[in-house]
Order: C-alpha cells, then sequence, then structure tokens
C-alpha cells in the first residue's frame, strides 16, 4: 500500500481498518472506524481535504478525489463505494451505495438512505433528497427506495465488507 505524507499531512484512520497492499491514500485523509479500501483503490487528498465515517468501503479502483480549494469530499457512514466508482468533490451522507462504475461528481449531495446505480453519472451539484434511487446519463430519480433495499442492499454490502475485511486481517 501506498500511504503518503503530503505538505505534511499523513492520512488519518480509525481503528479495524484494513488496507490492500495496492491501494493508494494520501494526504488530507481522515476515515472512521471499520473501513475498507480495496486493491487498486485511490483516495488522494492532495488537493482539498477527504473524511469518511465508519464502515465505509472503497472497492477495488474506486477513486476519491476532491477540487483544489474549492470542493472537499465528505462521506459519512455505512457507506459502500462499488468497484471502479469515482466519487469527486461531494457529500455522501450516511447509508448510502454508489454503485459500480458510477460517477458523483463535484457539490452533489447524497442524502441518506439512498442509491446510485451502477454507471450512472451524477452531474455537478445534484442534490438527491433522501431515499432515492438514481440511474442513467445523466443521472436520474427513478424511485423511492424500499426499507426491503435498504437492509437488502445498503446495510447487507457494507457489513459484508465488514467480513470480508476481517478475512484479509
Amino acid at each position: 500500500m501506498i500511504i503518503k505524507e503530503l505538505n505534511g499531512v499523513k492520512p488519518q484512520f480509525g481503528n479495524d481498518c484494513f488496507i490492500a497492499e495496492n491501494a493508494v491514500i494520501i494526504g488530507q485523509v481522515t476515515m472512521g472506524d471499520q473501513c475498507s479500501i480495496w486493491y487498486n483503490a485511490v483516495i488522494r487528498g492532495d488537493v482539498h481535504y477527504i473524511k469518511m465515517g465508519n464502515k465505509v468501503n472503497v472497492q477495488d479502483g474506486a477513486v476519491i478525489h476532491a477540487t483544489y480549494l474549492k470542493s472537499p469530499t465528505n462521506i459519512g457512514n455505512n457507506v459502500s463505494i462499488g468497484h471502479n466508482a469515482l466519487v469527486h468533490g461531494c457529500t455522501i451522507h450516511d447509508n448510502v451505495l454508489i454503485g459500480m462504475g458510477a460517477i458523483v461528481m463535484d457539490d452533489c449531495i447524497v442524502e441518506s438512505n439512498s442509491i446510485i446505480a451502477a454507471g450512472a453519472i451524477v452531474t455537478q451539484g445534484t442534490h438527491i433528497k433522501s431515499g432515492s434511487i438514481y440511474a442513467g446519463v445523466p443521472a436520474k430519480k427513478i424511485k423511492d427506495i424500499s426499507e426491503e433495499l435498504i437492509s437488502g442492499q445498503i446495510d447487507r454490502i457494507a457489513n459484508n465488507y465488514v467480513k470480508y475485511a476481517g478475512w484479509y486481517k
């Protein structure tokens, strides 16, 4: 793994985190407890800060970045960022699933209990209200989320990634 101090700032990690051997974490990055950063993931806090809560999983090939002096990245608790997703200069609240290959651009807000579908592109400044599912290019609301999806997808995936990380420790 590459964990790099930049401009005198080192990444900060909570308890019980898993970082894959080839993950890259640079600069102003803070993460909570039980996070997992998977293979080829990049979290680059070089131009602005990146804050992650507890039980966040950043899956293989995902990239988290920000915009210089303008748009930091804030990620809440119990968030799954799917394989090859891009999360850039935005705010992701608690209990969110960002699907595989999705892109969430600068100044977006994704409120709690929401799903961004695989391959969706959430364009700059979009505000996704709590309990929504967004899909497509550009991403649009396709429906309200059900309790079954909250427990069956959002919670299940976040909890499974805590379990998977335990296999690697």
